[in-house]
């Protein structure tokens, strides 16, 4: 394969990845929240001065909740596809997406609080 259909190739998957995370920010308002809540993160790892360790924490952290959300949109979307009638499989499946985008928030918090907290009760100074 030659790099400029390779180049293709990857500007290609790119544009299926935009048009993705569009698809996600438009219709979910969770991942509205999401972003809030990223915005929120990166304004206090600047305002804390972070170190990189810390930063590729909280960076871990808030890209688990981004990836859990997608998978949990995408799991809900073919599952609405399927079927509009109920089906206990299917909501099971929904519910559990559901859950695994709480268990990362929460453990994204875990993370935020560990890194940030103590930086917080310092006042944000940097010892």
């Amino acid at each position: 394969m030659t790099w400029g259909k390779e180049l293709r190739r990857l500007g290609r998957a790119l544009g299926f990845a935009a048009r993705g995370l569009r698809y996600l920010m438009r219709t979910q308002p969770n991942a509205r929240w999401h972003a809030a809540a990223t915005v929120a993160v990166v304004v206090a790892g600047v305002a804390g001065r972070v170190n990189a360790t810390e930063a590729a924490l909280l960076a871990l952290a808030v890209s688990m909740v981004w990836a859990a959300e997608a998978f949990n949109t995408a799991l809900e979307a073919l599952a609405d596809r399927c079927t509009t009638q109920t089906d206990p499989l299917i909501a099971a499946a929904k519910d559990t997406a559901a859950a695994a985008v709480l268990v990362t928030a929460l453990g994204a918090v875990a993370v935020g609080l560990a890194v940030l907290g103590p930086k917080l009760l310092r006042g944000w100074r940097v010892p």
